[in-house]
């Protein structure tokens, strides 16, 4: 609760990062609402960028999942799933705001000796950059926010560069968190509460995310992966997992987490989750499942009852023979789990009590015992869940993928560890709702049982269901942030077992987005990208019509 009132304080203190902007075609120029340095301070800058900076990957998060099915997407192509001007606020929070923060605190943090600030906001800006390049390829950075005439166009430079530039902000960043002598420390510290030793192990996790992530193009990546590793300064513990923990504060500012504060209103929940994912965890007896996901009711159209026109229209409906010949499910899911097919773009019945929602991980909703109420504004966890940004958990799936190509079998150890601490984690949220009947919740048992299901099915799979189990238990610990999958996805091409498109031809997988609106439509010095199939530079996989192609 202590960080929760110290992000209330926070936020009001930099509460003009909420306002909107009315001058949205300025695009890399200034931000009216940004901070500035005759205005505020060091800790002001960075309160507002751990802030903004939690906002843009909960966004990006939720964008990746939906592409690679850890979250629901609602449209038959994929070229139409994202417009250019839907990634518009994301851009302005990176460039405007973050980085244009970053850049103006440098100096001041410099001229004090604040280089723990300093360090902090180049963990993060660094993480930003590595983002952006993963969702757009090539972006500005050299030539962005100087503010010289002659560069309010700024050309994008390679991806290869950005990434360059990013592993050396991280360097920069552990060398100025571990500088000689007593330094400030930032008034607030919403990620690590002021542990710099917690901050150097994030920054030698985010290098091991960049090898891990150039390991197609860059024949020393694994040895610098494995160097890491090898010293042992990395997030490996649950207790250094780095996340952003939301309040409950409703409004002035609305603190909770994002995925609570969309869902349970008094209209009802507001998002469609992913049959994929409930599916594969129903099929698997996945512990996780109560903590995920809060069903409003005990059956769905076409399962327990009669198909419903009204309320799921696929109900009525047969399933398209790629399905078929898949084995895939089509529209709905047993004992209550009312959820959407990827691609199924149907309109929005008067269903807001009836589909599931988010449960008490990460959203701080409610846990699921199976009582069936619809959900309430302030029910469950109220909203106190995280933004999971980098676990240990996920880690351990890291190392997985490294491991697996000297030997499969080592791969085993890391998967297991990761989905043990996953676990672990997730049923520590069942606390967070206070009405809840634990009693139903998974035993200790329980987990033993899957965790040894997991492991002998890696066992006994071939080469590729091993890879599929991987990447389908890293796609549940995930749940919550889907940016690594959606890099796992595009540079392995696992898991198979995906849900394809409703659309049988969606067109070319979503292989990088295209451009922010404003950014081209405001800068002679790009073209908008015309497709979605072009390939980052870490991305040397073949192209397909859907990626991989047994989709």
């Amino acid at each position: 609760m202590k960080r929760i009132y110290i992000l209330l304080t926070a936020l009001l203190a930099t509460g003009m990062i909420f306002q909107s902007c009315e001058t949205t075609d300025l695009d890399l120029t200034g931000n009216p609402n940004a901070l500035t340095t005759d205005q505020t301070d060091v800790d002001f800058f960075n309160n507002a960028i751990q802030i903004r900076y939690a906002n843009l990957m909960e966004k990006f998060g939720t964008t990746s999942a939906q592409v690679v099915r850890i979250e629901y997407l609602g449209s038959r192509n994929y070229l139409n799933a994202f417009a250019p001007t839907a990634f518009d606020d994301e851009w302005d929070d990176a460039y405007r705001e973050i980085l244009a923060d970053v850049q103006a605190m440098r100096p001041i943090a410099l001229e004090n000796e604040q280089y723990r600030h300093l360090a902090i906001a180049q963990v993060l800006s660094a993480d930003v950059l590595v983002t952006l390049v993963d969702n757009f390829g090539d972006i500005p950075y050299s030539e962005a926010l100087q503010g010289a005439d002659d560069l309010l166009n700024p050309n994008v430079d390679s991806g290869v560069a950005v990434y360059s530039a990013a592993e050396g902000m991280l360097n920069d960043a552990i060398s100025n968190f571990t500088r000689d002598g007593s330094q400030p420390g930032p008034d607030t510290d919403l990620f690590y509460d002021n542990d710099y030793d917690l901050w150097v192990k994030l920054a030698n996790t985010l290098k091991m995310k960049i090898y891990l992530q150039t390991r197609l193009v860059d024949a020393d990546a694994n040895s610098k992966f494995n160097a890491i590793v090898a010293a042992g300064n990395y997030i490996t513990d649950t207790s250094e997992d780095f996340e952003f923990q939301w309040g409950t504060n409703e409004n002035q500012p609305d603190t909770r987490a994002p995925k609570y504060a969309d869902n349970y209103t008094p209209t009802g929940a507001g998002d469609y989750l992913s049959n994929w994912l409930i599916g594969t965890m129903q099929d698997k007896d996945d512990p996780r499942l109560r903590y995920y996901f809060y069903r409003q009711v005990n059956a769905v159209p076409g399962e327990e009852v009669p198909p419903n026109e009204q309320t799921l229209t696929c109900s009525l409906e047969n399933a398209p023979q790629h399905y078929i010949d898949g084995g895939f499910t089509f529209c709905s899911l047993p004992n209550g789990y009312w959820a959407r097919d990827h691609g199924d773009n149907d309109g929005t019945p008067g269903d807001g009590f009836l589909r599931s929602t988010y449960g008490v991980y990460p959203a701080g909703g409610n846990f699921d015992d199976s009582r069936f109420d619809p959900v309430t504004q302030g029910g469950g966890g109220a909203g106190a869940g995280i933004t999971p940004l980098m676990l240990a958990s996920w880690v351990d799936f890291m190392k997985a993928e490294m491991a697996y190509l000297e030997n499969p079998a080592t791969a085993e150890e890391f998967i297991i560890a990761g989905t043990q601490k996953s676990i672990a984690k997730v049923r520590s949220f069942g606390s967070l709702d206070g009405s809840a009947d634990l009693s139903v919740a998974p035993s200790d048992d329980d987990v033993s049982t899957y965790l040894d299901d997991v492991a002998s099915d890696y066992q006994s799979a071939t080469e590729t269901g091993k890879w599929n189990v991987m990447a389908e238990q890293f796609w549940i610990a995930s749940f919550g942030n889907g940016t690594l999958n959606y890099n796992f996805y595009r540079r392995t091409g696992y898991p198979t077992t995906l849900q394809p498109n409703r659309e049988f031809n969606p067109g070319g997988f979503i292989r990088s987005f295209r451009y922010p609106a404003n950014f081209v439509n405001n800068n002679s010095s790009v073209s908008q990208k015309q497709d979605v199939t072009a390939q980052v530079f870490w991305d040397t996989n073949p192209p397909s019509p859907e990626f991989p192609t047994s989709n």
